[in-house]
């Protein structure tokens, strides 16, 4: 079995017009839900064997927010094709994975992320599922299983939705 892990990067900063979009960095909402996220994520057993993150300042700022909740932080891997935003980009770097990564976590932006969970997804948990094809909210984390024992094996409606957890459902959870 594989699991894939796409965590979009927190709330960004907007309000300097003139900054290039790969340094923009987290707003103060961003800097509180990142970390709320990874202490969701090593709470609940969701550890990485390896991290694949863009390069750009605001993935790389809500990585540093996340990691800290493991006790061993995994390998992290900054790919400029990630903040490319395709998600046939992202399909392919996920399918040249490894074999000994079982748990891949990718650290990205928004439309693509939404869009690979989205086309990788045909099953899963049936309100995640909605909450997914109407939006992948800044911070949001999906985590998708496959049952297969290669990455190059993944294919679209592949995987099975297992969760998609946002900073607005663990701020109103008890966990």
């Amino acid at each position: 079995m594989r699991r894939l892990m796409l965590l979009r990067h927190a709330k960004s900063d907007r309000s300097d017009p003139g900054a290039r979009d790969q340094d923009r960095v987290l707003n103060e909402r961003g800097r509180e839900a990142a970390p709320r996220v990874g202490a969701y994520m090593a709470s609940h057993g969701l550890i990485p064997d390896l991290v694949l993150s863009s390069p750009a300042a605001r993935t790389r700022e809500t990585w540093d927010l996340v990691a800290p909740a493991f006790s061993t932080p995994p390998q992290v891997l900054y790919d400029e094709r990630i903040y490319q935003n395709v998600p046939d980009v992202l399909l392919t770097l996920i399918t040249q994975t490894k074999p000994a990564v079982h748990v891949l976590l990718l650290v990205g932006h928004n439309p693509s992320l939404g869009t690979l969970a989205e086309m990788l997804t045909a099953s899963g948990h049936g309100d995640a599922r909605q909450r997914l094809r109407e939006k992948f909210p800044t911070a949001a984390l999906a985590v998708i299983d496959f049952p297969i024992d290669a990455w190059s094996r993944i294919h679209p409606h592949s995987g099975r939705l297992d969760r998609l957890i946002t900073p607005r459902l663990l701020e109103t959870s008890a966990d």
